[in-house]
């Protein structure tokens, strides 16, 4: 088992040192079990939105690439994963715990969870949106209504498959992966291909109209004001 500490400024947000690193680490698993715990108290609260303030076409072009990358090669990591969600997962922090074999969430009534991309004003990457409606049991619910959810109705809607008190949080997950990683390793591994190779294929059509149509979205002035706003409050 090899625990993985999500770990990055203000509440572990999803920037581009953090997405190498953790692309690092999940390489370097060699199929071991991985257990995803965020730092402090939150797992992760989305992306570095003073980094995405600051890219432009190239730059966001590249970033989104990365994340996307990253929870690609998550989803399809042949060994057994676990997300201890310990606190806020939010729109690409979501997307992490998503990716995971299996999601245990702290009983933490302040901790917010969901995919608030549509709120605001964003499109998701065609592969990340089929692989949010693969894992999400409630998933038209969760990313039309683009809400932030406490732990219960997170689980209510399928963003999480269990719930633990705070303090259990992590040996519960930790048990989790035990388990999952007595299973015999290749026919995880295989079985987990079988399962969600088909929603990870990449639609080259629709990720070029959302390169010429949706990308422009994320540099443009109107969302980089929205940005400096939250980031002001």
């Amino acid at each position: 088992m090899k625990r993985i500490v999500i770990e990055g400024p203000g509440k572990n947000a999803l920037g581009t040192d953090l997405m190498v690193r953790l692309r690092e680490e999940v390489a370097a698993g060699g199929g071991e079990g991985l257990l995803f715990v965020g730092s402090g108290d939150a797992f992760s609260a989305g992306l570095d939105l003073k980094e995405v303030a600051s890219l432009d076409l190239d730059g966001m072009d590249r970033f989104l690439r990365r994340l996307q990358d990253l929870l690609l090669e998550l989803y399809l990591y042949p060994g057994p994963t676990v997300a201890c969600v310990n606190g806020h997962a939010i729109a690409g922090g979501c997307l992490v715990a998503l990716v995971c074999d299996h999601r245990v969430g702290a009983r933490n009534p302040r901790a917010r969870i969901g995919l608030n991309e549509v709120a605001l004003g964003l499109r998701f990457p065609p592969v990340l949106l089929q692989i949010a409606a693969a894992r999400v049991a409630r998933v038209e619910e969760v990313v039309l209504g683009s809400k932030l959810h406490d732990p219960e109705n997170a689980l209510r809607l399928g963003l999480l498959d269990e719930l633990a008190d705070d303090a259990m949080a992590v040996e519960r997950a930790e048990q989790v992966l035990k388990y999952l990683e007595s299973l015999p390793r290749e026919a995880y591994a295989a079985a987990k291909r079988d399962l969600r190779a088909r929603h990870a294929v990449m639609d080259h059509e629709a990720n070029r109209a959302f390169l010429e149509e949706v990308l422009p979205v994320w540099t443009s002035d109107e969302l980089k004001g929205r940005i400096l706003k939250m980031l002001q409050r």
